[in-house]
């Protein structure tokens, strides 16, 4: 559940907003004043801010400026008419996007999930290292090796556990592994990304017949199971 951290003096805007991004799963905390978030982000780091630009005490801008070498994650500036809104000092500043009050929710929410997933590939792609357990991956030298023995894959076996593994727990479809790793959209009949599943699956002593490390979801996809790799040894 992502945390968002929601500072607008509007009362009524501030709880409309609120109570429709937790009817989306996420967790929403409330400031009412600009010198009160300093103050917050010692005790808290949430996934994104949205911010008010008129604001009591300090404007959106100064808490922007305030903030910003301390505070990487996305910010989003809220403001009552496209005319009062500096887009480039905006920018300069550190904000991510801005949205023209009155504000639409959906749009609201599109913009916030754009800035997240955004935030998630940009963490995914800084990663190096990766370790589950007993099965440890080395992305810049592209080794792996499970219950301490080395685990020879060929370069796009390589790429496969890689794409799966930087995004344990959630499935993959089969279109989007064929569309990273072949480079073209699938046409429903190109079965190479099975092929690649299977001989990966074998490589990393996972059962063949019962999977349970990296996991077909009818309907959905593969799925990198993140705790399966405390025990055992590849065969």
């Amino acid at each position: 559940m992502s945390h968002i951290l929601l500072v607008e003096d509007d009362l009524r805007l501030a709880n409309l907003i609120s109570k429709f991004l937790k009817q989306h799963d996420f967790q929403v905390s409330m400031l009412h004043q600009g010198d009160s978030v300093i103050n917050f982000l010692q005790k808290n780091y949430p996934d994104l801010i949205i911010l008010d630009v008129m604001l009591p005490k300090e404007d959106g801008f100064t808490v922007c400026r305030k903030i910003r070498n301390s505070y990487v994650n996305p910010i989003i500036f809220l403001t009552a008419k496209d005319s009062d809104f500096d887009h480039v000092l905006g920018l300069e500043i550190g904000a991510d996007d801005y949205i023209i009050k009155p504000v639409e929710p959906h749009v609201l929410l599109a913009r916030i999930n754009m800035l997240l997933r955004r935030k998630k590939h940009s963490e995914k792609m800084s990663v190096d290292h990766l370790e589950f357990g007993q099965l440890k991956i080395h992305k810049n030298s592209r080794q792996v090796t499970l219950s301490s023995k080395n685990i020879e894959l060929t370069s796009h076996e390589f790429e496969l556990l890689w794409l799966l593994a930087i995004s344990a727990g959630e499935p993959q479809s089969r279109e989007y592994i064929h569309k990273q790793m072949i480079g073209r959209e699938y046409d429903g009949l190109d079965r190479s990304v099975d092929v690649r599943i299977s001989l990966l699956r074998k490589k990393l002593g996972d059962c063949t017949k019962n999977p349970y490390r990296i996991i077909t979801v009818w309907g959905k996809g593969y799925l990198f199971s993140s705790s399966a790799w405390e025990e055992s040894h590849a065969s």
